[in-house]
């Protein structure tokens, strides 16, 4: 199975080291030593992890009652380009960096602009998932 270092898990949930850190020595996740010493975490265990961490990561009055959309990443708006009637709006979420094109109606509806945090929620049928 494969194991994680606390950096590596760290830039997989989209915190610092340090953050991750404060987890393990809380003891929120699992850690184990390998061979060289260095304290890992099964990778089993960060999935579990991760998912609990996205079950808790929204305040529940910021949280829509009902949606089919299950693939949230909040963050931060970062650019926000109004045409006439298309807007495309991009948001850094971690290390993802979403964009989105839209209406440039919803863009002033939702008040979207650089600085303020956002959700972007994605549903497709169609993912491609790679190996590091």
């Amino acid at each position: 199975m494969q194991s994680y270092t606390i950096g590596q898990a760290a830039r997989l949930l989209g915190v610092s080291p340090d953050t991750a850190r404060r987890w393990a020595d809380a003891g929120r996740v699992a850690t184990r030593r390998d061979e060289s010493g260095r304290r890992v975490i099964d990778g089993r265990d960060l999935a579990a992890f991760s998912v609990e961490l996205a079950r808790g990561g929204a305040d529940e009055e910021d949280a829509p009652s009902y949606t089919s959309v299950r693939n949230a990443f909040p963050g931060i708006v970062t650019a926000v380009k109004l045409g006439d009637v298309a807007a495309q709006v991009e948001i850094q979420a971690g290390p993802h960096r979403l964009v989105s094109l839209l209406t440039r109606e919803a863009v002033e509806e939702l008040g979207l602009e650089v600085g303020m945090e956002a959700t972007a929620r994605v549903k497709s049928t169609n993912v491609h998932i790679d190996t590091a």
